[in-house]
């Protein structure tokens, strides 16, 4: 196990603890350059769950410039090999080429007591993969990526991690001029579907592919060795993660919003927090990315576009199989894990400790009334941990939520009954309820509060709302306000690619 770092001078105890697996295998997958950092950066936000994730002793916000400066893009610690990495992708389903690393700096691997964590930093300046783009982070994102990294980490959900936002006064043009930051991402792996897509695609290397694919499998499906074919039991190991992540995201109501297959993690985790967002009231066709037009990231669409992505690994390493229908049938995994998987997380949140066959019509009638009657997701269903199975009971408090009180009540008629039939003590099933269903979620308004009082200069709404969404399954009286309705002008948030 690695030893625990004083994180005062955390980049130069790190310099003995980096190594760089990715960076060994060749230029054919990456370009080689340094960062480019930002004039008189400073602190921003710091996760201090994120430093103990890689073993610092001390994690809270480091005191000394230098990590500031590494940071910031404006030093490199010992050990750190900087690069660009290269590979292609599908944008809302369309073949959109070679694409890569546009604004993020690949720092290298550290070793840590939880294995080895990639570290990157993101909008840190140009790149040969930038395209039409400059580079660079605004602050307004780059508190959405690290707030939105963290929460989903505190939901227990699989996602790469953000360490820390570095700002600078720098202009940088959006929609209007904003300022430059820095975020500060960790992953076991940043490699992405589009990695293999684009050796695929690229017949002046083809040896590459199978260099990339048994990379993977050493490093992180070691597993798949022990398969007939290493290559079909990659593409099952990866569509099971996926589907499990994707159960993970229903189960909580999270948009992805930009689903293409260039971000799409191969280790199943949530990768790029560009436009996203929790939902507020249910609706399964909620689409939270502003430029998606025709709607193909909605929140009930999202399962079938990580299927279909998946197709898209599987052409990928379609050379590497061989038999199409190999390939295809790994794929069956998905379907049969998705489904398993959110049946099982939607039983929990109901409380249902046993599997019974008539579920998933209650589950499905229960949504369906959230949807008619436009119910808040997260407070429905934490409040729902508060039902009285006792015949004749009101459970005024789920029940207020619904316009249609009358078919609310039929339905809640049926659930006391199942609840009763497994002998359910309604105490239990709260504590049980309550560590599934989050009280707080980074809805869009308590991100937007954030990020206007950042860019006016105060940074502490931002570490406030980490501190309170790292725990988001406890009551935390204090912060009740963050579990409130959102306000009506709410509404009016937009995100898209840009955000």
């Amino acid at each position: 196990m690695a030893a625990v770092l004083d994180v005062a001078n955390m980049t130069a105890l790190w310099s003995e603890r980096w190594s760089n697996r990715f960076a060994s295998l060749g230029e054919t997958f990456y370009t080689a350059l340094p960062p480019q950092g930002v004039p008189d950066p400073h602190w921003v936000a710091w996760s201090p769950s994120c430093a103990a994730l890689l073993g610092l002793a001390n994690t809270q916000q480091p005191t000394d410039d230098h990590s500031l400066q590494v940071l910031s893009g404006n030093a490199l610690g010992a050990g750190m090999q900087p690069l660009a990495s290269v590979y292609s992708g599908h944008q809302f389903g369309v073949w959109a080429g070679q694409l890569g690393d546009g604004r993020a700096h690949w720092l290298g691997e550290v070793e840590t007591p939880n294995g080895p964590m990639e570290m990157q930093l993101k909008g840190a300046g140009l790149t040969p993969y930038s395209r039409m783009g400059d580079g660079r982070a605004v602050l307004r994102s780059s508190i959405r990526e690290f707030l939105g990294s963290e929460a989903m980490a505190g939901l227990g959900i699989p996602t790469t991690r953000a360490l820390c936002v570095t700002g600078s006064a720098l202009p940088v043009r959006r929609e209007a001029i904003e300022t430059a930051a820095v975020v500060t991402r960790v992953a076991p792996s940043f490699i992405r579907f589009g990695h293999f897509e684009h050796f695929a695609h690229t017949a002046e290397n083809p040896e590459a592919l199978k260099r990339l694919a048994d990379f993977v499998i050493d490093a992180y499906y070691p597993g798949c060795h022990e398969t007939p074919q290493p290559y079909v039991g990659l593409l099952e190991a990866v569509a099971r993660n996926t589907a499990e992540m994707m159960a993970h995201w229903q189960a909580v109501g999270f948009c992805h919003g930009v689903m293409n297959t260039d971000n799409m993690s191969i280790l199943g985790l949530t990768i790029d927090y560009g436009p996203f967002g929790f939902l507020d009231v249910f609706d399964p066709g909620h689409i939270c990315n502003h430029s998606d037009h025709q709607g193909r990231y909605a929140y009930a669409r999202q399962p079938n576009a990580a299927f279909w992505n998946l197709h898209a690994l599987a052409q990928g390493l379609l050379p590497l199989i061989g038999e199409p229908d190999e390939a295809l049938e790994a794929l069956e995994v998905y379907k049969t894990t998705f489904s398993q998987a959110l049946e099982q997380k939607m039983r929990a949140k109901l409380g249902l400790a046993t599997a019974q066959e008539d579920d998933r019509t209650l589950i499905d009638d229960m949504l369906k009334r959230m949807a008619a009657d436009k119910a808040d997701f997260s407070i429905s269903f934490r409040r729902l941990a508060q039902f009285n199975t006792t015949e004749g009971a009101t459970n005024a408090s789920v029940r207020d939520l619904f316009l249609d009180r009358e078919a609310f009540d039929e339905w809640a008629v049926r659930y006391a009954s199942r609840l009763r039939a497994e002998s359910s003590v309604d105490a239990e099933r709260a504590l049980r309820m309550n560590r599934v269903n989050p009280k707080y979620v980074l809805r869009n308004h308590l991100a937007e509060v954030a990020i206007q009082q950042a860019q006016a200069g105060d940074f502490t709404e931002t570490q406030r709302l980490l501190k309170v969404l790292e725990r988001p399954f406890d009551e935390q009286p204090e912060h009740s306000a963050y579990a409130a309705f959102p306000p009506d002008w709410a509404q009016s948030i937009e995100v898209s690619c840009s955000s």
